[in-house]
């Protein structure tokens, strides 16, 4: 009998590790100790994030009217040993007028950013001077690139386009229409063979996450939801 329950233990503290390690971010939205508000220049409505609970489970909710703002994780990650990202998300709907190669279509019901942290170290003497620039304005330096997954509004005729406020931000849709609003969908994506394919160079290693909703472009209202997000090894 004492074999058997060393045999146990060990099994228990041997195969606790590999679980643990499985993430290095695993967010169910149980509340939003982890995550930051993140506000925008200029925008003064902002779009409200709350956390609803159904029994056991639980997501966030999050609604825009006329409005802009996301929501940022406190931590950062090395996306070249943690590359996998996966989530569950849904929309109440689209926002019709939107449409991602206009400025005043750039809304969302939702969407998942993939912020790359700018490097000194590997930018041209030009791209320091912006940023140098910009730091000085703003306190900080500006985000280096960023991949964008949202709710495509409608079909682009690609699987990416630019965002049409930075060239250094790309929208990647991962549903399109309203044909599946009210419908939970699951995404898994490579961040780190999105960002080679798109941008045919490798990316900083920090990054962080953030969330959104915006209509504030369109002067319209969206609601959009996700189950969890999770980043991950690729397997």
């Amino acid at each position: 009998m004492r074999g058997i329950l060393r045999f146990l233990l060990l099994l228990f503290l041997f195969s606790f590790p590999a679980s643990a390690q499985e993430y290095i971010i695993s967010e169910e939205f149980r509340d939003l100790k982890n995550w930051e508000p993140l506000y925008f220049p200029k925008v003064d409505r902002h779009s409200r994030y709350s956390v609803i609970r159904k029994g056991e489970d639980s997501y966030l909710m999050a609604e825009s009217e006329d409005s802009a703002s996301g929501l940022l994780y406190s931590d950062t990650f090395d996306v070249y040993s943690w590359p996998v990202l996966t989530w569950r998300w849904k929309v109440e709907d689209i926002i019709p007028s939107g449409d991602a190669r206009k400025r005043k279509g750039d809304d969302y019901s939702i969407r998942i950013y993939v912020i790359f942290k700018y490097d000194p170290a590997g930018a041209s003497g030009f791209r320091k001077f912006q940023y140098n620039m910009a730091r000085a304005v703003y306190g900080e330096y500006p985000p280096d690139s960023g991949l964008n997954y949202v709710w495509a509004n409608r079909s682009w005729g690609t699987p990416f386009v630019p965002n049409s406020y930075s060239g250094r931000v790309v929208m990647i849709a991962m549903d399109t229409g309203p044909g599946e609003a009210g419908l939970w969908k699951e995404h898994r994506v490579n961040i780190l063979e999105d960002y080679r394919r798109i941008f045919g160079t490798d990316p900083p290693s920090p990054a962080s996450l953030a969330v959104m909703t915006d209509s504030d472009n369109t002067d319209s209202s969206g609601i959009g939801y996700i189950d969890y997000i999770r980043i991950g090894k690729e397997e």
